[in-house]
C-alpha cells in the first residue's frame, strides 16, 4: 500500500525585498499543513506539491519553500501551476535528482515518473507561460504516453496543476485545463491509470475523465467560495485549510481522503 499526501496552492509571497515574512499567512498556514501531516498516525510514503508554491515564482520564495518543508523525512516531489516559474522552482530543489533532471532548456516542463512504494507517480506539467489556464501540448502528451506505456502493470497515479473536469466554479473553469479530451486520450490507452489528482481549485472535489476518477485538494493556505451560481462571486472563505491523503494498493484500489490542518486528537473511542 503507497500512502502520498497531498499539499497544494501553498502561494508563498516575497516582498519587495525579496524575502518572504516567516509571520506570513501561507507560511504559518504551511507549517501547520506540514504539524498536521507529521502527527497522522500512519506517514505517508511521499509528498507531492500539486503547483501554485510560490506566489509570484520569485527565488526567495522557493528557497523559503524548501526550508519549511525540511521537516518532512520522505520524499517530496515538486510541480508547477500557474503561478510558478519552472526554472525558479528547480534551481531551489536541485537537490531533488528527478526535478533537476528536467532542466535541459530554458523553461523546460517539469514533468518525471517515480516509484512510491510499489505505486508509480506520473506528475506532468500544464502550466501555459504567462496564461492562468492549463494545458498540455502535443509534446507533453507524447511524453506522458510514453511514460505510462513504460510500465503498464504498475497501478499509477497521474498529477496535474489544472484539473481536466469541470468544477462548476465560474472563476476556476475560466482558467481551466483546455482540451482536456486529448489528455483523456492518452489516460485511456493506460487502464492501469487508478488516479488523477490536482490543485488549482483552493478545494477538495472529485470529478471523472472517462472512465478515470480525478480529485482536486484543498489548498493549505485560502479555500475558494463555492459558489455555482452564473456569474458568480470570485472569493476566499473562513473555511479551514487542508491537504489530501491518497492510498493506492498493488490491485489498483486507490482512496482519497481530505485532512484539514490543525490539531484533531480523538475524542473517544467508538469500538
Amino acid at each position: 500500500m503507497a500512502i502520498i499526501a497531498q499539499l497544494s496552492d501553498i502561494h508563498l509571497t516575497a516582498g519587495h525585498d525579496g524575502a518572504v515574512d516567516d509571520d506570513s499567512g501561507p507560511v504559518r498556514a504551511l507549517r501547520a499543513a506540514v504539524a498536521s501531516l507529521l502527527a497522522l498516525p500512519a506517514r505517508p510514503d511521499a509528498v507531492v506539491l500539486t503547483g501554485d508554491l510560490a506566489d509570484g515564482g520569485l527565488p526567495g520564495e522557493y528557497a523559503r519553500l524548501h526550508a519549511l518543508l525540511s521537516p518532512l523525512p520522505m520524499a517530496v516531489y515538486p510541480m508547477p501551476g500557474n503561478h510558478d516559474d519552472r526554472d525558479a522552482l528547480r534551481e531551489a530543489f536541485k537537490d531533488h535528482p528527478p526535478v533537476w533532471a528536467t532542466g535541459t532548456r530554458p523553461d523546460a516542463p517539469i514533468q518525471y515518473a517515480v516509484d512510491v512504494n510499489g505505486v508509480r507517480l506520473v506528475c506532468c506539467d500544464t502550466k501555459v507561460e504567462g496564461r492562468p489556464h492549463g494545458s498540455m501540448d502535443a509534446e507533453r502528451l507524447a511524453w506522458l504516453d510514453e511514460t505510462l506505456a513504460a510500465a503498464p502493470d504498475v497501478p499509477t497515479v497521474v498529477a496535474t496543476h489544472h484539473p481536466p473536469y469541470q468544477i462548476g466554479i465560474r472563476f476556476i473553469d475560466d482558467m481551466r485545463f483546455t482540451q482536456p479530451e486529448t489528455f483523456g486520450e492518452v489516460l485511456s490507452r493506460h487502464p492501469q491509470v487508478v488516479r488523477v489528482m490536482s490543485g488549482h481549485v483552493h478545494r477538495g472535489s472529485v470529478g471523472s475523465l472517462g472512465r478515470t476518477v480525478c480529485t482536486t485538494c484543498p489548498s493549505t493556505y485560502r479555500q475558494l467560495f463555492l459558489d455555482l451560481t452564473r456569474p458568480g462571486r470570485a472569493a476566499v472563505t473562513g473555511e479551514p485549510a487542508g491537504f489530501a491523503v491518497h492510498l493506492v494498493d498493488e490491485s489498483g484500489s486507490a482512496t482519497t481522503h481530505f485532512v484539514p490542518t490543525g490539531s484533531y486528537r480523538p475524542l473517544m473511542d467508538v469500538e
